[in-house]
């Protein structure tokens, strides 16, 4: 029998589901090779399906999306128990991801700012004698690793076909990688922009910019034109996407192994290369960054040191 995937979208914008469809007709060659079980969002297959599987009778499982909701998390814990191995699969599986940036507030904030009217959603409704429910949103938006034990990452918003690809080889192949390895290079994207040997060897920065108040230089490197590219604290595996389209990294592919928190080494490396000792005109020059946390900690906060705002 073909070995058994799963696919599963928690909280994400669902752009990883997407990447998968990006591997074009080599899609075939996977759906030629494995037998997919449950991927609710390209195919008919409902919670009480994989409920009735055994427990370890799937393969792998790839979930992407952080997790915060109680039916995510109901979902995560009963995949983790039917697989073999988890993979989780994207920025916001990895790190949290964009939604994470949710850790600012809590769930009364978000639901002041959305719901101005005041009718809020309630996890239990009855109304002429029927029962309904919604799930439970949790106050702090979690990574997959602190909810199930997660055997492998796939970085990136979303993960390149290249990586989803070379990911797929590896859960099929006769000896999977070392429990714990995120399956990209492990080595900054700077390594590989195309634009590496236009970096100066003393960067200074005068003055950040912002990506639309510029038209940036397509050969030069973008950090030392003012943007805050993200580069030198990202792990690489991406092809460099973004610089090549002449927009600065933003960091979805998250650490290499040698970094605890993405988000003070990205901090770290843009600090390092401000062209100033004197305290007022550092200050000056990193107002061009106006959104320390959206930049810096845009999709890792809930897996970083600080995790979530602490609310009063």
């Amino acid at each position: 029998m073909k070995p058994k995937v799963a696919f599963y979208w928690c909280a994400s914008c669902g752009g990883c589901e997407e990447a998968v469809l990006d591997l074009n007709e080599e899609i075939l060659d996977v759906v030629g090779a494995v037998d997919i079980v449950f991927w609710p969002v390209a195919l008919d297959f409902k919670q009480a399906d994989v409920e009735a599987m055994p427990d370890g009778s799937i393969l792998a499982s790839l979930i992407n999306g952080a997790v915060r909701s109680s039916h995510q998390r109901e979902m995560a814990e009963m995949l983790r128990a039917k697989s073999q191995v988890v993979v989780a699969f994207g920025a916001c599986a990895q790190l949290g991801g964009i939604p994470g940036l949710a850790n600012l507030t809590d769930v009364k904030g978000i639901f002041q700012e959305v719901y101005r009217d005041g009718v809020t959603p309630v996890t239990d409704h009855r109304e002429n004698g029927y029962a309904l429910s919604l799930p439970e949103l949790f106050d702090t938006v979690t990574a997959l690793d602190r909810v199930i034990p997660v055997d492998y990452y796939v970085p990136g918003c979303p993960p390149t076909p290249n990586l989803i690809r070379d990911a797929l080889h590896a859960l099929l192949g006769a000896e999977l990688p070392p429990k714990g390895s995120v399956l990209a290079p492990d080595q900054a994207m700077c390594e590989q922009c195309p634009r590496k040997d236009s970096k100066p060897e003393k960067l200074l920065v005068k003055e950040f910019k912002r990506p639309h108040q510029v038209v940036a230089d397509q050969e030069t490197c973008l950090l030392a034109q003012g943007l805050a590219c993200l580069g030198p604290a990202t792990r690489g595996g991406c092809n460099a996407l973004c610089v090549r389209g002449n927009m600065p990294c933003t960091g979805c592919f998250g650490p290499t192994s040698r970094v605890r928190d993405f988000g003070a080494k990205a901090l770290s490396a843009i600090a390092s290369v401000v062209e100033s000792n004197h305290e007022d005109e550092i200050v000056r020059v990193l107002e061009g960054v106006p959104d320390p946390v959206g930049t810096f900690y845009r999709y890792s906060l809930p897996s970083s040191l600080l995790a979530r705002r602490r609310m009063e």
